[in-house]
């Protein structure tokens, strides 16, 4: 019952902070204008992100943090989220100026929320060996850089899927969702409060994201939905680091994690930039589909199907193992 009081809430929250932050947005020019690559004809609010944030906030305030306040971990989560929003929108105001936040800033920042997370105990260990049932602890250097690279990955993933209407929040609630239900079958409370108040929250932003999108989530939330994917499955599905376990994140987020590593590949092998969109066949699944004549509404519709196809297989490798 407290999860659905908890999805609720959120849902609700960013169903009533939306507004309120789109007419804040539109106000200071905070939006996001046509150009001959983005084919929306009005400029639309970044307001997205910051709602999401705000909801998820509240959520950690009254049903997480106040189950446990003493764990460094939950806080090192909420503390991380504000870190990656700000960067977020400072990427997103230097957008909607018609300039280019540089790389390595926004690096740096991810960098930093994911080791506030590692040092307050969200990272990788280990995995257990299944042929001997004991428990590898990794060296410290190397659970650093997996952590590390686990989330800027997901932050970066996140936000090379966020290029149609609905995608990149479709795909981030069927993973939360996946996620609670892994939680609760792992009996992890405090993960699953995670994943439903990330679910809730997204969930109220598609209202206002899926197609025609009157709000766009930005840099600031498609950063937010990487980072929270990231810190709520090493705090939940990752901590057991059976064979079974360690599998279910990787298929949960299967597309937005197999789609970036092979457009980051085939960038680097044609030797251009890895984080720069370009117009040429090296780019996102959604971008290709729209090539070969898809509509963009059915682009999303086929990705989030197979995205709920692998999360639902990863539900059911969890119940039958």
């Amino acid at each position: 019952m407290w999860y659905a009081v908890a999805f609720v809430i959120m849902f609700v929250s960013v169903l009533v902070l939306m507004p309120v932050l789109s007419k804040v947005a539109t106000k200071l020019d905070f939006t996001d204008k046509p150009t001959e690559r983005k084919k929306h004809k009005l400029p639309i609010p970044l307001s997205g992100g910051v709602a999401m944030f705000l909801a998820i906030a509240v959520g950690f305030l009254f049903f997480v943090l106040r189950a446990d306040g003493a764990d460094p971990a939950l806080w090192a989560v909420l503390g991380g989220a504000a870190l990656i929003v700000a960067v977020g929108l400072v990427d997103d105001l230097s957008k909607a100026r018609f300039k280019e936040f540089p790389v390595w800033p926004r690096l740096a920042v991810q960098i930093l929320a994911a080791t506030l997370a590692f040092v307050a105990g969200v990272r990788f260990t280990g995995f257990m060996n299944p042929f001997t049932e004991t428990y590898v602890y990794l060296p410290m250097s190397i659970q650093y850089v997996l952590t590390v690279l686990w989330f800027v990955g997901l932050i970066t993933a996140f936000n090379f899927m966020d290029g149609l209407d609905g995608l990149s929040g479709l795909l981030a609630l069927v993973s939360g969702t996946t996620f609670f239900v892994v939680a609760l079958h792992m009996n992890q409370p405090e993960s699953a409060f995670m994943a439903v108040i990330f679910v809730g929250a997204v969930a109220g932003f598609l209202r206002y994201n899926l197609p025609p999108a009157k709000v766009y989530m930005g840099d600031s939330g498609a950063y937010l939905l990487g980072f929270m994917l990231a810190a709520i499955s090493l705090h939940g599905a990752f901590k057991q680091a059976t064979v079974i376990s360690l599998t279910i994140p990787m298929l949960a987020m299967g597309v937005p994690i197999f789609d970036s590593i092979l457009v980051v590949a085939r960038r680097l092998l044609a030797n251009k930039p890895a984080h720069i969109a370009d117009s040429s066949n090296i780019t996102h699944i959604h971008f290709r589909l729209l090539k070969n004549g898809m509509k963009p509404v059915h682009a999303v519709m086929l990705i989030f199907l197979l995205s709920a196809c692998l999360n639902l297989f990863s539900i059911i490798v969890l119940l039958a193992f």
